[in-house]
């Protein structure tokens, strides 16, 4: 009775943790708007700034046979320029607090995810979401291929060792077996086919090693590229992507109305 009591606190925790979080993502999307807004207006305001001051150049060169009405133009020029430059100062320090505010969300939304992630860990992959390891080396194409060369027993025994091995070359920081090329103008990494130690281990022991090895390491360069190890993320197994917090806090939901109806 404790443990279920228990269990309904962390599941109700949760469902507010990431209800609040998903509120404050969609403040963070307002806010990026208010900025990109805030921006646009600031550029704005630079150039009035820019083409004041010209004038006022022009004018300084233009009255200087002493030309009253002149003179009182600059002035005014002169006041309005002083309080546009006001106006930018200020538009800054606004932008600077919006800045700051979407740093603080998005940290926050991080910080939600990592509780999901947490909340998810231990549920079977069957389930439409759950956590996947990032850069995890699937051992199955390894036992294949070593039941072709050795009896079952000492194909087992083998395929840990290759797997083993495979594990510490994923994170083996010096070896960078990728290429730089330039797709629609936007620069990307993609594995280097020609790389050597890649192409040893195609010749060896075939295409669903070779795949295995590519499909972790491609998972550990866009995922955690500066790290090189697996990493936790929130998955959806039916779509075969990354699942966003939404779709973590509705599955959540889901389950616990079931576990509600079923206890009732």
């Amino acid at each position: 009775m404790k443990a279920t009591i228990e269990q309904k606190k962390a599941d109700e925790n949760v469902l507010r943790l990431a209800e609040d979080q998903r509120r404050e993502k969609e403040n963070l999307h307002k806010r990026i708007i208010e900025l990109e807004r805030k921006l646009d207006a600031k550029q704005a305001l630079e150039l009035e700034i820019e083409r004041m001051r010209g004038a006022l150049q022009v004018m300084k060169h233009m009255g200087e046979n002493g030309d009253m009405d002149m003179k009182i133009k600059m002035d005014e020029i002169q006041e309005e320029l002083k309080e546009k430059e006001e106006e930018l100062d200020d538009l800054e320090a606004l932008n600077q607090a919006l800045v700051v505010k979407e740093r603080k969300s998005n940290d926050e939304l991080q910080e939600a995810r990592k509780e999901l992630i947490s909340y998810f860990k231990g549920r079977s992959g069957r389930a439409f979401i759950a956590v996947k390891q990032m850069g995890d080396l699937d051992t199955k194409p390894f036992q294949k291929a070593m039941k072709r060369k050795y009896s079952e027993e000492e194909a087992n025994e083998k395929a840990l060792e290759l797997c083993s091995l495979w594990e510490q070359n994923l994170t083996d920081s010096s070896w960078h077996p990728f290429k730089v090329i330039t797709d629609k103008g936007n620069c990307k990494e993609i594995i280097d086919e020609e790389d050597e130690r890649l192409k040893d281990l195609q010749n060896e022991y075939g295409d669903e090693v070779y795949m295995a090895v590519t499909d972790a390491l491609k998972e550990m360069n866009e995922y955690n590229p500066s790290g090189r190890y697996v990493v936790s993320e929130l998955w959806n197994f039916k779509e075969g992507q990354k699942a966003t917090l939404r779709e973590g806090v509705e599955d959540i939901l889901k389950q616990w109305r079931l576990h509600k109806r079923k206890r009732t």
